[in-house]
């Protein structure tokens, strides 16, 4: 099992989260699209090369984002990988995964 995080701006949360659980990811026993939300802001700085999709190259920017966690099974952590990156709005999202130990 793995927990993962990932950040995205408020206005993607939902249509992110929607591909992410539709991949299997986010069950909890008899329950599913189980996760969980904090505000907060997140800053970047696009550099050369960049194709930002908040900001400008060069500028740093500061947004207000959801950190959303929820599990995932080993199984299905690639697709899980895999449908949140081409349903984030941001070329380069941020994500971490954990590998939860079975106790």
């Amino acid at each position: 099992m793995y927990k993962l995080v990932f950040f995205v701006p408020e206005s993607h949360a939902e249509a992110v989260k929607q591909a992410v659980f539709a991949t299997g990811a986010g069950k909890i026993g008899d329950y599913d699209q189980c996760c969980f939300e904090t505000r907060g802001r997140g800053q970047f700085r696009p550099l050369a090369g960049a194709n930002p999709f908040i900001g400008q190259t060069g500028e740093l920017e500061r947004v207000e984002e959801l950190r959303i966690e929820l599990v995932c099974e080993d199984h299905l952590i690639q697709q899980a990988l895999d449908a949140l990156r081409a349903a984030h709005p941001y070329e380069e999202p941020a994500y971490d995964v954990w590998p939860l130990a079975g106790l």
